[in-house]
């Protein structure tokens, strides 16, 4: 059964970093692209970044650019994708959810329609 699972979500200072990992069971990540997104208190869920299934192309949402990296690691005992963020401010508080699809293309879009499984969330939190 196809399932995607988060962690590495916790409590983290301005300025401090953390870095989430989304793992696929069922299926290789060779096959998926794979994005991020997250939803804050009282506010609509929205786009953070995205990777390709090949891992050769990523999209990132304006806010996050250059202190966010998406990565993947398609190898048998990790199929695994990245978030690794940096410079953490308290408005990067929220859910954050990542999403798969099986898609073999050289460009990911940072849009719910996109794709058609997704994770529990995992809850990061920046405190001032």
């Amino acid at each position: 059964q196809l399932q995607l699972v988060e962690s590495g979500g916790g409590l983290v200072q301005v300025g401090g970093s953390l870095r989430l990992s989304c793992t696929l069971s069922g299926f290789t990540l060779d096959y998926y692209s794979v994005a991020w997104f997250r939803q804050a208190p009282g506010k609509e869920r929205e786009g953070v970044s995205c990777i390709t299934n090949d891992g050769r192309n990523t999209n990132y949402e304006d806010s996050v650019k250059g202190r966010f990296t998406i990565s993947k690691d398609s190898a048998k005992n990790k199929n695994t994708a990245y978030l690794q963020m940096n410079s953490l401010n308290p408005e990067d508080s929220a859910v954050y959810y990542c999403a798969a699809r099986a898609r073999t293309s050289w460009y990911c879009r940072i849009a719910e329609e996109d794709y058609d499984v997704w994770g529990q969330g995992t809850q990061v939190t920046v405190s001032s």
